[in-house]
């Protein structure tokens, strides 16, 4: 019978043997394909915020990539990031590129792409920018703690220089709370009550890591076009304004047939953890504002405020201003097989056994390899992630062949809604039970809601790809599978 500290160690080489060495780098050249090359630093660690607002407590242990709290990165289509990243926080983390269809090698999920990246480490990154569109990116290790105390960045995708309708402001809103004391410091970024139930909500509401939403002016009569991410661990919005004018233009950074928001499920767009949404707002009369809401709190939430200045723009009739069409590979949704997921709860149960008391470090090291939590309370078709004795993967929840095409049927039998994301790829949303006329957008996260059947296609492109909840906990809890596709 093997001992409990040999199990470990099994377990932790077994882990190691899974993915590619932490400091891999891919044999052919970036140059040597021809892109636009642009070599990157990158890397995480801790300061000191004023998070609360001036005259407040600040907020130490604050994670952020460079040393600025929701960094943003600008690039236009066709670059390739060459991205050398160095992990210096005191403990393990990787880097996904949410959205961005990168080599399976760096989409930065451990231990099923790449080892995590141990304090001091570094590790290399190639980052195509194919699509244009808002992304970011954010550890997958951790998530709950790294992503809930800040460690998130926004990357933006310019379409080709005179390809893309002119606005006369562009403006991103970051959608996150903070989970903080009134001293101004951490509050446990998960709970048992809430990685089971609905997820563990922040206690500070925040746009754009301010408590006071802001006031931005637009020109009288212009367009607007609001960038719209959240970035929050938990929380999923209505998004909408009380614009007499306005469309959804772009969903998860993709262009689509624009959509008044009027026509939209219940006039409002539904965006769960790190769903992204582009939003043109024809501006009012001078004098005049429009305040952005989230409508799903229990009374209309303000994340912004535009207010419109005289620029001596005309007033003209309303028509929404068409991104160029994505360019993406798309299923044959008539040749398409069907695969049927349930999105589940599962018994409560410690993800090692037997249990092991809290600080032991041969149990950190372990759990912190897998990147996971400590207990088991969802499942993917009776399957959860990294559950068992010895935290061996679960088999994939289904083998695909490269290049052919899928729809998968989403069934959400809990109570809670999941914003499910698929990693790798962009689907198309074809249907859902609930929302007869919800759009057929292009996205990579999708929000489920109970008694829902949502029903996406995509073409499926080589290697190992996760597939689960985006609200964190549910995530860290057992709410995560994975494709392998060959």
């Amino acid at each position: 019978m093997l001992s409990r500290r040999a199990l470990i160690a099994a377990a932790a080489g077994a882990a190691a043997a899974i993915a590619p060495a932490a400091k891999g780098r891919s044999t052919r050249p970036l140059a040597a394909r021809g892109a636009r090359i642009e070599k990157r630093t990158l890397y995480a660690g801790e300061m000191e915020v004023l998070l609360l607002g001036p005259g407040k407590p600040a907020t130490k242990r604050f994670c952020a990539y460079n040393g600025t709290p929701l960094e943003t990165w600008r690039f236009p289509k066709g670059t390739v990031l060459d991205v050398e990243f160095e992990n210096r926080l005191p403990d393990s983390t990787t880097v996904h590129w949410h959205g961005v269809r990168v080599d399976n090698r760096f989409d930065g999920v451990p231990p099923l792409t790449q080892q995590v990246v141990p304090p001091g480490e570094k590790f290399h990154y190639e980052v195509p920018l194919a699509d244009p569109g808002l992304y970011f990116f954010h550890p997958h290790c951790d998530e709950s703690g790294q992503v809930g105390r800040g460690l998130a960045a926004l990357l933006i995708v310019d379409d080709e220089p005179g390809s893309a309708p002119a606005f006369d402001l562009e403006q991103v809103i970051v959608v996150k709370d903070w989970r903080l004391g009134e001293d101004g410091q951490w509050l446990a970024m998960t709970t048992d009550d809430g990685a089971s139930t609905a997820g563990t909500f922040g206690t500070v509401r925040a746009t754009n890591a301010s408590v006071a939403p802001a006031r931005v002016e637009a020109p009288a009569h212009g367009d607007v076009r609001l960038r719209a991410i959240v970035a929050d661990n938990t929380r999923v919005i209505d998004f909408g304004c009380d614009a007499k004018d306005s469309a959804l233009i772009a969903c998860d950074g993709h262009a689509i047939e624009p959509v008044h928001f009027d026509a939209l499920p219940d006039a409002v767009w539904r965006m769960g953890p790190a769903m992204r949404a582009d939003v043109h707002v024809r501006m009012p009369g001078p004098g005049e504002e429009v305040k952005v809401y989230d409508y799903r709190s229990a009374e209309p939430f303000l994340l912004m405020t535009l207010v419109a200045v005289d620029k001596g723009k005309p007033k003209l009739p309303f028509r929404p201003l068409a991104l160029p069409p994505p360019d993406l590979p798309q299923a044959d949704v008539r040749r398409a097989r069907k695969l049927d997921f349930t999105i589940q709860t599962a018994a409560g149960a410690t993800i090692l056994a037997p249990p092991l008391p809290d600080g032991d470090p041969l149990a950190k090291a372990l759990v912190n390899s897998f990147c996971v939590g400590g207990k088991t309370f969802w499942a993917i078709n009776r399957t959860s992630w990294a559950a068992g004795p010895d935290l061996r993967l679960p088999p994939p929840l289904n083998v695909l062949d490269d290049g052919a095409s899928y729809v998968l049927s989403i069934s959400n039998v809990t109570k809670h809604v999941h914003p499910m994301h698929l990693h790798g790829h962009v689907f198309k949303v074809l249907s859902s039970t609930k929302k007869p006329n919800l759009p057929q957008v292009l996205a990579d996260t999708m929000v489920v809601e109970p008694n829902e059947t949502l029903d996406v296609a995509f073409k499926a492109t080589r290697g190992d790809w996760v597939f689960h909840c985006h609200i964190l906990e549910h995530m860290d809890s057992g709410m995560m599978g994975w494709f392998k596709i060959a």
